[in-house]
């Protein structure tokens, strides 16, 4: 057992086609080595291949999926039903309790709620840009 670290491509490359070949092993050495070179892997693909967290509107939409609910669930836990068509068409954003809700609730890791929405909408009441109010001339005559 001839294990390295993983620091080119080359290298990462070879660690696969180890980890294949070891991948049905009995008891033993070779089952070590598989789970070393398994740890191996993954360190070099969160590093080298990161995997951005899922948008947290999708994630509650798939939980919701997952558990055979429809958005109605999201009554009481996001708030009432008009809240929850705001949070779901991405017109209002996930507040603290919210996200502390699906947490407990939905059991949605809280770092995949906490980050802000992709393609959030903007709502229709948007504030002026601020003025100034001009300074006044004095008109000599």
């Amino acid at each position: 057992m001839e294990i390295k670290p993983i620091r080119t491509d080359q290298d990462y490359q070879a660690a696969l086609r180890r980890v294949e070949s070891l991948w049905d092993c009995k008891a033993g050495s070779e089952c070590d080595e598989l789970d070393v070179l398994a740890t191996l892997v993954d360190a070099y693909e969160r590093e080298h291949y990161p995997v951005d967290l899922p948008d947290p509107i999708e994630a509650i939409k798939f939980r919701l999926e997952q558990q055979s609910k429809d958005t109605r669930a999201l009554i009481g836990i996001i708030g009432q039903r008009t809240r929850v068509y705001e949070v779901l068409q991405k017109k209002r954003s996930l507040s603290l309790a919210m996200i502390r809700n699906l947490h407990d609730k939905l059991g949605i890791p809280a770092k995949v709620l906490i980050q802000p929405s992709r393609g959030r909408q903007r709502g229709k009441r948007q504030r002026a840009p601020r003025q100034t109010p001009s300074p006044k001339r004095k008109i000599s005559s």
